[in-house]
């Protein structure tokens, strides 16, 4: 009598309300996940870093403070590659104030390493958007469908997997025969679509024969509503983790490829082109090598450092260890 009590109760509340219960446990589902990352405390210098260099970007135009490509001959008595000179440090008043001194072009070093992490985010969010997209469906495809396009799919995958990423990157340039940083951040994506695919393939071969996809079989879902809309929201937890990682190796593959002359031209100021451009001065002017390769250590560090935090946080296991511990 209290089971056909309780159903006739379940039946009586309203679609609308049952739809708002579920938005309620996903919100608070992410609140209580956002909570678990903020207390990590790599995440946490992580994320001061990098709202640091998001907001370095974001007001370039106010911090720097000349035009990054602006060549400074015969508008103000500085020379090529000039050692920095703050006037609060005891730099002479007479002489132009430069933070981060000048480069070989007699360029204001400080604002173009200001201007760089724009180009340097730009990299991130490109190369991994476009990565992660495409690895992602190719992973879901491959691991929903089965036998047939999953051997397709992941032994073209494998093919590209055999090559060392730097040096397939840098065959791919020079196929397109256009030195760009374009090119050099369609190179790195190709580069990084298996890593994608592989981690949202395993994870759809775990999810698809849960309860509530076959709930949703016995419902009469298609399977594209069943692989978009119960599996792959479920799959996101492992593949937030590696985009956050994938933005730093991103940064760092295109900084190499523009360090080799492959990537961005000159006057980007882009830092591996910077620090390309000025290696062989790392005893005369060490000030040109360590202010660009510095940055790229900084941005790489603090995307490293927030995915591991988002990891210890998203992983099941540390989650439920910590959980336990605290009983």
């Amino acid at each position: 009598m209290q089971t056909e009590e309780s159903m006739s109760t379940v039946a009586e509340i309203p679609t609308d309300d049952i739809a708002d219960m579920g938005d309620y446990k996903a919100n608070s589902l992410w609140r209580l996940t956002m909570r678990r990352v903020l207390r990590q405390r790599s995440a946490q210098v992580g994320l001061i870093v990098l709202g640091i260099i998001v907001v370095m970007a974001i007001f370039a135009p106010l911090i720097a403070t000349h035009d990054p490509t602006e060549v400074l001959i015969g508008k103000e008595d500085v020379k090529k590659r000039q050692p920095p000179c703050i006037h609060l440090l005891g730099c002479p008043e007479d002489q132009p104030q430069h933070y981060l001194g000048t480069d070989g072009n007699v360029r204001d070093l400080f604002s173009r390493i200001v201007y760089g992490s724009r180009v340097s985010l730009q990299v991130g969010f490109i190369v991994v958007g476009f990565a992660a997209t495409i690895g992602t469906v190719l992973g879901a495809i491959a691991g929903y469908a089965g036998s047939g396009w999953d051997n397709t799919i992941m032994r073209i995958l494998d093919v590209v997997l055999s090559f060392p990423a730097l040096l397939l990157a840098i065959a791919i340039v020079f196929v397109m025969e256009d030195r760009s940083l374009t090119n050099a951040m369609i190179a790195v994506g190709i580069v990084s679509i298996p890593a994608y695919a592989r981690v949202v393939r395993s994870s759809v071969i775990t999810l698809r024969e849960a309860d509530y996809v076959e709930a949703s079989r016995a419902l009469g879902a298609s399977n594209r509503e069943i692989l978009f809309r119960r599996i792959l929201p479920n799959a996101l937890p492992p593949l937030i983790v590696l985009a956050t990682l994938g933005f730093a190796t991103a940064i760092l593959d295109t900084a190499a490829l523009s360090f080799l002359g492959l990537g961005a031209q000159e006057p980007t100021p882009e830092w591996g082109t910077m620090l390309g451009r000025e290696r062989n001065q790392l005893f005369s002017a060490p000030h040109l090598v360590f202010s660009a390769g510095i940055a790229i250590s900084i941005t790489v560090l603090a995307f490293n450092l927030l995915g591991d935090g988002l990891r210890d946080a998203l992983d099941p296991r540390l989650v439920q260890g910590s959980g336990a511990a605290n009983e």
